[in-house]
C-alpha cells in the first residue's frame, strides 16, 4: 500500500471507487490510512490530512496512553458484556451440546465439554451473542423503518473491525456489527436508525444529520455513549 509523507505524518493512501475521502487512525500504533476517490489530486489529499492534523494527533495520543487489553480466555470469573451490562462467566462441564444460559444477577453460565479449548469457548459465546442480536433486530428494524419512512430489502449481522454498521443503498441492505449486542440497546437503535437514514442520504452531510435530528432527536447522546465503549478497531471521524 503506497505511503506518503504529509507534513510530519506517514500516511497510507488507497485509491478506490468511492465518492468522498475517508480517514482512519488505527490502534494500537496510530497508523494513518486515507481512502480516496480514484482521481483525487495529491494536493487535495494533503489538504484533507493537514486540516485533520489535530484530530489525528488526539487519537494517536489516546492510543499511546491505553494499556493493551488482556486477551480473554473465556474461563470462569471473567466479565463479558451483554447489552451494556457486565456478566460474570461461569463454566460448567457437560456432555450435551455446548450452550449458554443467562442467569440473574448477571451471570452467563456456559456449558461445554470437559477440556474445551479457549477457541471453542469463544465460538460458543459468539454464537450465543449472534442469536440474541438476530432475535432482537426484526422488531427494532421494523419499528425504525416506520419512523424513518424507508424499507430495507435485507439485513444481516457480521463481525466488523472498522464500522458499527454499513448500508448498501443500491441493494437496500444494511449490516450491523455483532459487537453491538455488547453495547446498551440505545446504541444499537442509534446504529439501526443511522443506517436506515442513509437510504435517504448517502453522505454524512448537513441533510443527513438534519434527518437524524428529525427521526431521533437524542441521537447525539446515544452516539456519545457508543464512543465511550471500547472496541478493538480503528476510530473513524464519521463512524456510526
Amino acid at each position: 500500500m503506497p505511503t506518503v509523507q504529509i507534513a510530519d505524518l506517514q500516511v497510507e493512501i488507497v485509491r478506490k471507487n468511492i465518492r468522498s475521502l475517508r480517514l482512519t487512525v488505527y490502534a494500537p500504533d496510530g497508523r494513518i490510512r486515507v481512502a480516496v476517490p480514484t482521481r483525487t489530486p495529491d494536493q487535495a489529499i494533503q489538504d484533507f490530512v493537514v486540516a485533520r492534523r489535530a484530530w489525528i494527533g488526539k487519537h494517536q495520543e489516546k492510543f499511546k496512553s491505553q494499556k493493551p487489553a488482556a486477551e480473554l480466555q473465556y474461563v470462569s470469573g471473567e466479565t463479558h458484556y451483554y447489552q451494556g451490562t457486565g456478566y460474570l462467566l461461569q463454566l460448567y462441564a457437560g456432555s450435551g451440546a455446548p450452550h449458554i444460559v443467562r442467569h440473574e444477577p448477571q451471570v452467563l453460565a456456559m456449558y461445554v465439554p470437559e477440556g474445551s479449548t479457549r477457541q471453542q469457548r469463544e465460538k460458543v459465546l459468539q454464537a450465543w451473542y449472534r442469536r440474541q442480536l438476530k432475535a432482537q433486530l426484526p422488531d427494532m428494524i421494523a419499528q425504525w423503518q416506520k419512523v424513518v419512512g424507508v424499507q430495507v430489502n435485507e439485513w444481516g449481522i457480521k463481525q466488523m473491525k472498522t464500522r458499527w454498521g454499513t448500508c448498501n443503498i443500491r441493494a437496500k441492505r444494511i449490516w450491523l456489527n455483532l459487537e453491538l449486542i455488547k453495547r446498551p440497546t440505545a446504541c444499537l437503535e442509534y446504529v439501526v436508525a443511522h443506517e436506515l437514514v442513509h437510504l435517504h442520504e448517502r453522505l454524512h452531510n448537513a441533510r443527513f444529520w438534519g434527518l437524524m435530528d428529525q427521526f431521533m432527536p437524542d441521537w447525539r447522546t446515544h452516539r456519545e455513549q457508543l464512543k465511550k465503549t471500547t472496541m478493538e478497531s480503528p476510530i473513524q471521524p464519521d463512524a456510526c
